[in-house]
């Protein structure tokens, strides 16, 4: 109740003020629903893998909860992303055309049998040529709405892994544009009608055992960012995302690094975090500049940093197992050794996955294998370590909505889990397909990407 002795100019001025907020309300509003409609980058538009308003079904199968399912053009291990009513996905399509080898001997091949992601051998150089394609699909139907080429070449590098991809970095989208990364083949940005904007080539990477590129760009306001790391000349660059200028390049002294970079912004800096297997650097987002570094990570750094509440946590988990907890805002120089590194657990941490970290609890699987650790967040604590879900090999990284806690495994089979400090499984199901790509919550739908279809799952109408 407003009290009577208030000034008759203050409650004129209050009027005035709440009349003249409708239209930034009206526009927050607006951004509110497009968020809530929208999953702009592959864990997510806050990075998180997190969908705060979402509510997908806890079973289905190729008979259940499938609203539609879409064969796809073309090969891919990239995550859809989702703009209202859009669906976006990249593609690669081997043809039948072929020509001379594009690629050189590099000397960092690996023969024989091995497990995880290596030891699969020398693979030859590609010989056919490859279409590198941006298909937008449409959210309700689940038809294909567009489909453009923006490349058309031989890989330099042949698949020395069975599960490489030619199109593992997802796409990114801020409601205006979309941003394709091919690797070597370049980095695209289209409109929403698919009409090329701007291209950049940044030369070819020579990866190691050529194992192919990985790393996702991210985006975070009027700037596009893209790690670069392999057996060559490694380096982060960043980009202006409406005119594709370069804004800054800094010279990243690593090895092939698939991790894509985190964004966060903490007593007003934005740092990009990108892991490294000699250290971990945060970047000053505007200039490029070192703001951090910590090293501890183990040989081949896979996993996508996650930042909360000030919180960077970074994991390994190749050749060892490292997960490191970071309070970025304090964080200067070399951390090592200093209060900013918070705590350290060392123990079946991912190599692929990246971590989860949804209302205070962090999952996190062993390797690339379903056994799955819960800890606490804030202290490290172990909540549950090492347990079995019953998945087999898992790429994809788990997502959270409706305090459930979503897992995908590579053969096509599911875990639903209760969120909490007690492993509490809700529902197993399956596919008819292979899937390396990491979900996508929207609403009251969880969006699959297999290798060959993509499966809209939602409960039925």
């Amino acid at each position: 109740m407003r009290s009577c002795c208030a000034p008759r100019n203050t409650c004129i001025a209050s009027r005035r003020t709440r009349s003249d907020m409708r239209p930034l309300l009206c526009l927050m509003i607006v951004a509110g629903l497009a968020s809530a409609q929208s999953w702009t980058t592959w864990r997510g538009s806050d990075g998180l893998g997190v969908s705060r308003d979402g509510n997908p079904p806890t079973e289905w199968s190729e008979e259940k909860n499938v609203r539609w399912k879409t064969e796809l053009p073309g090969n891919g291990s990239s995550s859809p992303v989702v703009w209202k009513d859009r669906i976006y996905v990249t593609c690669a399509v081997e043809t039948e055309r072929v020509g001379e080898p594009t690629g050189k001997p590099t000397g960092r091949s690996r023969r024989g049998r091995g497990r995880g992601r290596g030891g699969f051998g020398n693979p030859a150089f590609p010989t056919h040529y490859f279409e590198f394609l941006v298909v937008a699909l449409d959210r309700k139907t689940g038809k294909i709405a567009w489909r453009v080429k923006v490349a058309d070449e031989i890989p330099h590098e042949g698949k020395g892994h069975k599960d490489t991809s030619y199109a593992a970095p997802s796409p990114i989208t801020d409601g205006e544009r979309v941003y394709a990364h091919f690797g070597s083949r370049g980095l695209y940005c289209v409109d929403l009608s698919g009409k090329v904007l701007w291209s950049k080539k940044l030369g070819q990477t020579s990866t190691i055992f050529r194992f192919g590129e990985g790393s996702t760009p991210v985006l975070h306001g009027e700037t596009l960012v893209v790690n670069w790391d392999h057996e060559g000349e490694s380096f982060v660059v960043a980009f202006d995302k409406t005119t594709g200028k370069e804004l800054w390049r800094t010279e990243r002294r690593q090895g092939t690094t698939w991790a894509s970079p985190a964004v966060a912004q903490v007593k007003g800096k934005v740092q990009v975090v990108i892991p490294g297997p000699k250290r971990s650097i945060a970047y000053d987002l505007n200039t490029g500049k070192e703001l951090w570094s910590c090293g501890g990570m183990t040989r081949s750094c896979v996993p996508t940093p996650v930042v909360v509440n000030g919180i960077c946590y970074i994991m390994s988990g190749f050749m060892g197992a490292v997960l490191q907890a970071i309070d970025i805002g304090s964080a200067k120089g070399d951390i090592g050794d200093t209060s900013s590194l918070r705590w350290v657990h060392k123990r079946g941490t991912s190599y692929v996955p990246s971590p989860l970290v949804y209302d205070g609890f962090l999952y996190f699987f062993r390797v690339n294998t379903g056994t799955l650790s819960c800890i606490d967040a804030t202290s490290g604590e172990v909540h549950y370590q090492g347990k079995r879900t019953g998945l087999r090999t898992v790429y994809a990284s788990p997502v959270g909505a409706g305090g459930r806690v979503y897992l995908t495994g590579q053969e096509g089979a599911f875990k639903v889990l209760k969120l909490g400090k007690t492993f509490t499984e809700l529902a197993s199901n399956s596919l008819d397909d292979i899937f390396d790509a990491s979900p996508a919550v929207v609403g009251d739908a969880l969006y699959l990407r297999g290798r060959n279809n993509l499966y809209c799952i939602a409960e039925e109408e």
